[in-house]
């Protein structure tokens, strides 16, 4: 058995059903949230909303992207895996990611289809320049400052296409709640590729992490949508608060351990 004091621990959480649940509730919350900043409280209800004044999309990008740029680097200055400085800096990311992709196919004009495409380049090249710089993009060998960077980089541009990719699916012929069981369809067919296929986890773990942010687009957009448009017409704050909690909650009451490097020692890549 290897020696506990011989492990090398990485500064993300293992990757559990728990993992999964937190995940989608934090990127549920970054649409509601962004929303609650971009349309609710800075009236950017429409591409045209902005034109002539401040940009409700583009500030509120400014102001999520401050708070995300601080937490990273408070997560890359953490000596160890702090579950709630992670959590917090995956909802920066969610929320920061929602108001971009919301300038960047709204405010910009570039449209969904143009905006996945961008944003799906630049996560490839993300994952690309991190996997030649160090031979893996394994979520387990993120122990040092320089694969925590690309760790975040990688995350913000994902979870910034996932917006893109779940307002397209919302906005055609599936709507908030097809788009919903769209990509949760996708998340369970990812699931089984894991355990019934030799296919790479690693990519799969990808693959599904990118998945996540679409469904909890689909699932904000659902809540607080107008009924008119196929939503429940919820509160965005208020929606933004409940997920808060249940977040904070399951924070407290799951189980929240670090990720194990494969080679434990520190040795192995």
């Amino acid at each position: 058995m290897t020696d506990s004091s011989l492990r090398t621990f990485t500064k993300v959480p293992a990757v559990t059903l728990g993992f999964w649940i937190i995940k989608v509730l934090a990127t549920t919350l970054g649409e509601t949230g962004g929303d609650t900043v971009s349309m609710s409280w800075l009236g950017e209800t429409t591409p045209e909303a902005g034109q002539g004044g401040l940009n409700g999309y583009l500030v509120g990008t400014a102001i999520f992207g401050v708070l995300l740029v601080a937490l990273v680097w408070a997560q890359i200055r953490a000596r160890r895996f702090n579950p709630w400085l992670y959590w917090a800096t995956i909802v920066a990311s969610t929320t920061a990611g929602t108001t971009l992709a919301d300038f960047a196919t709204r405010s910009l004009g570039i449209g969904y289809a143009g905006g996945s495409t961008l944003l799906f380049a630049l996560v490839l090249l993300s994952l690309f320049a991190w996997h030649r710089a160090t031979g893996t993009i394994s979520v387990n060998t993120v122990v040092s400052p320089r694969e925590e960077t690309f760790y975040w980089i990688t995350i913000t541009f994902s979870q910034t296409l996932g917006t893109a990719l779940g307002d397209w699916i919302a906005d055609s012929s599936f709507g908030y709640g097809g788009g919903a069981l769209f990509f949760g369809a996708l998340l369970m067919l990812i699931a089984a590729l894991y355990f019934w296929t030799r296919i790479s986890h690693v990519l799969l773990f990808w693959a599904a992490f990118i998945l996540t942010r679409p469904l909890g687009a689909t699932l904000g957009d659902f809540f607080d949508k107008p009924l008119a448009d196929g939503g429940l017409s919820l509160s965005r704050p208020l929606a933004t608060l409940v997920l808060a909690a249940a977040i904070v909650a399951l924070v407290w009451l799951v189980p929240q351990r670090p990720g194990e490097h494969p080679g434990h020692d520190g040795t192995a890549a």
